[in-house]
């Protein structure tokens, strides 16, 4: 079965091999590591596909985010005798990935291995260097990647999904029987992660800007805006649990004590992934993906016409956290964070589908619209009036104006700034 996308450009410089769908990019891991997959059951048989283009694809791809820390996922099921690239191919691959690629690739996940895998691994160990080979981990079930990675967001290809339930069945029918899963017990009146900004809204006395990106964007501008990378590295994965945990029970968190700007960058990016709606809703994924269709000199009208349409407290929380990025992508000469960059990081945090994966001709229109975001904040974030305010009652519109207050004065106490 192909994952080929309909969508995909004719023009697309790889087009002859990217639209197998063989590689994918599926957001991020539990940890704000970028996911690229690698599918062998996408592979066309060997006489219709031009190894060479491939691994040039496969560069062209890596090229957009290597320079942050990215997990692969190597679905392996699907190689067969037709499809298969050859040993020399394969030297020649790992000997083309210098030291930019192997550095940031955290882990090297090997889906459903089969002998073949394990024989040609230690065909190539003298090659690979000990520090690449710890990076190698096998996994023998699907179920097994939930406790690593967004499983959610995992593109996942139908044919493998099948062959996954066949070797579950199997192991069915040897293994005693499983003790049901009860269900999840319910958010703690103080969660801040994976819980809704109403849910956190109506639980911190109606403070407008979630405490995580409050706090997090206060320290990140004062100690991380001309940090090289920010936002592109990960932090100790157990590091990052305890901070989650402290903020889910209502603790105070101190960034100061882990000497680290990328505790905080990757606090704030996982807490945008783990709300149960994006921060910019799902109502607007249609659109984003169709800014690609309008008239490069109209993209940002677009782009605000969108922004505008969100719920009221979506756009405020939006306008702080895109306020902000843009303070970064002004530091890009030290940072090395312009808005493309900060684009591809923040993208897939900010919109994604109600339903499926986010495939990788996807996240070309999203980062697209997200640069603009930030590239073109104060044309696209300008002084707005809410929708429906000339009609608000007068005890309506007191409230509002209230809860706008609070607002602002969080918006400068943490950007020093006013948001207008």
């Amino acid at each position: 079965i192909k994952m080929s996308d309909p969508n995909l450009d004719t023009s697309h410089p790889y087009y002859d091999v990217a639209r197998h769908g063989i590689i994918q990019i599926s957001g991020d891991d539990n940890y704000g590591r970028k996911l690229i997959t690698f599918s062998s059951c996408c592979l066309p048989p060997s006489h219709q596909l031009n190894h060479r283009r491939l691994l040039e694809y496969l560069k062209f791809t890596l090229d957009q985010y290597v320079e942050m820390d990215y997990i692969l996922v190597y679905f392996h099921y699907g190689l067969r005798s037709s499809n298969k690239p050859s040993l020399k191919w394969l030297r020649e691959a790992y000997n083309e990935f210098d030291r930019k690629y192997k550095k940031n690739l955290k882990t090297l996940y090997v889906v459903h291995p089969t002998n073949f895998i394990r024989i040609t691994w230690n065909i190539f160990k003298p090659l690979i260097s000990h520090k690449f080979g710890k990076k190698l981990t096998y996994v023998n079930y699907l179920d097994e990647l939930r406790d690593h990675l967004n499983y959610e967001q995992l593109i996942v290809p139908p044919d493998v999904l099948r062959h996954d339930e066949k070797l579950r069945a199997a192991q069915k029918d040897a293994a005693p029987p499983t003790v049901k899963t009860p269900p999840p017990p319910p958010p703690l009146p103080t969660q801040q992660f994976g819980v809704s900004l109403q849910y956190i809204r109506e639980k911190n006395r109606e403070v407008i800007i979630p405490p995580v990106i409050q706090q997090t964007v206060s320290y990140l501008k004062h100690k991380g805006l001309r940090t090289e990378g920010i936002f592109r590295r990960s932090a100790r994965v157990q590091l990052i649990k305890d901070v989650q945990k402290l903020y889910n029970l209502g603790k105070p968190v101190d960034f100061e004590q882990y000497d680290d700007v990328h505790v905080a960058a990757v606090i704030l990016k996982t807490f945008l992934r783990e709300l149960p709606e994006p921060l910019l809703t799902f109502r607007v994924y249609t659109q984003v993906q169709d800014i690609l269709s309008v008239e490069s000199s109209l993209r940002v009208s677009r782009c605000r016409q969108i922004v505008e349409s969100l719920p009221e407290h979506n756009f405020i929380v939006a306008k702080f956290l895109l306020c902000f990025l843009h303070m970064v992508s002004q530091e890009s000469i030290v940072n090395k964070m312009g808005p493309s960059n900060l684009a591809c990081v923040f993208g897939v945090n900010l919109v994604w589908p109600r339903h499926g994966s986010l495939s990788l001709i996807a996240l070309t229109p999203i980062n697209m619209f997200t640069e603009i975001l930030i590239e073109h904040f104060h044309a696209v974030f300008g002084p707005r009036c809410p929708p429906g305010q000339l009609l608000m009652h007068h005890k309506e519109e007191k409230n509002y104006i209230g809860i706008f207050k609070t607002n602002t004065f969080l918006y400068t106490l943490s950007t020093g700034q006013s948001p207008y």
